[in-house]
């Protein structure tokens, strides 16, 4: 006698809604509207005589019943994705499918990539930075690169490199914070903060003892990519963020204005997918990514008193 499933199109739209604990973002993944998910879960939940979601004004969230169920049914969908990826031939020229954080992209891995294609001139890579919740191997990713303090237990995590952090500027910012003696005091500059950053100046005060520098005001942006920019338009001192600020800090866009590194608690980690190992074009590219990043994770000890007055 066949087994009776749920509807398996209703079984998706809860898979990606109890992973994104969010009707909304489920939607956006499965290019559907979030009405479709809402009506697709309520039938799911008629069918099943089983309550899924708490649905709250502020958000929804998974009953007890509906957590156990979900770790089920994302349990299925990857036997599927891994059963599906291990078919002789199946999709053997896919391109290989990166998830990674926008600024990340944009000035640390995509001026590298070329130095793989030169190796491998007949393998693409498809990199998505829609800042999404990646689940392995349902979403067809191969990588993810994520900041963490440690690895996550259930996956391969690789660690790359950490960041250091200093304050920088643009170079007419740092001669308007001048002082009669050429001192800089950071007490007097504007701070640009990062909002979704998981160190920020908080951390940068803490670690070099700079106790007199309020934190509280300044310009808040919400990537780390616009404080740089913000920086360099002279609107007052970003955290830079090395080496991912290193191309500003190279070309005198930006300068350090103080001297006082930060090595970073948290570090950009690799995310492999549980078959990462078995296509050969990901082995190469795991090999190569951990190369290149191997330059870049010397540490950095924090300095006390750096070249300038960063008042404290």
């Amino acid at each position: 006698m066949p087994l009776r499933l749920p509807p398996l199109p209703a079984l998706r739209f809860f898979e990606a809604a109890g992973r994104h604990q969010s009707f909304k973002l489920a939607a956006a993944e499965l290019n559907v509207t979030p009405s479709a998910i809402s009506h697709g879960i309520v039938g799911l939940e008629q069918s099943l005589g089983v309550e899924l979601f708490v649905r709250e004004p502020r958000g929804i969230s998974l009953t007890a019943p509906g957590a156990d169920y979900l770790s089920y049914v994302s349990e299925a969908f990857s036997l599927i994705a891994i059963g599906t990826q291990r078919l002789p031939n199946h999709r053997a020229d896919r391109p290989i499918a990166l998830s990674c954080a926008p600024t990340f992209a944009s000035r640390w891995l995509l001026p590298r990539l070329a130095g793989f294609r030169a190796h491998w001139p007949n393998v693409n890579v498809s990199v998505d930075t829609s800042h999404r919740q990646v689940g392995f191997p349902v979403d067809g990713f191969d990588f993810a690169i994520r900041m963490s303090r440690a690895p996550v237990a259930g996956t391969a995590w690789t660690r790359l490199f950490g960041e250091r952090l200093v304050p920088v500027c643009s170079p007419a910012y740092l001669a308007s914070l001048r002082g009669e003696h050429g001192t800089v005091d950071l007490r007097h500059a504007t701070l640009i903060h990062v909002n979704a950053a998981s160190e920020d100046w908080q951390a940068w005060l803490e670690a070099t003892g700079a106790g007199e520098i309020d934190a509280a005001g300044g310009l808040r942006v919400d990537t780390i990519q616009l404080a740089f920019e913000a920086a360099g338009m002279g609107l007052g001192v970003a955290l830079g963020r090395r080496p991912l600020v290193d191309r500003d800090l190279d070309s005198g866009a930006l300068v350090e204005a103080c001297a006082d590194t930060v090595v970073a608690t948290t570090a950009y980690w690799l995310v492999s997918a549980e078959n990462a190992e078995r296509r050969p074009e990901l082995a190469d590219f795991k090999r190569w990514l951990v190369s290149e990043a191997e330059h870049f994770d010397a540490p950095a000890e924090t300095t006390g008193q750096g070249r300038h007055n960063c008042g404290n």
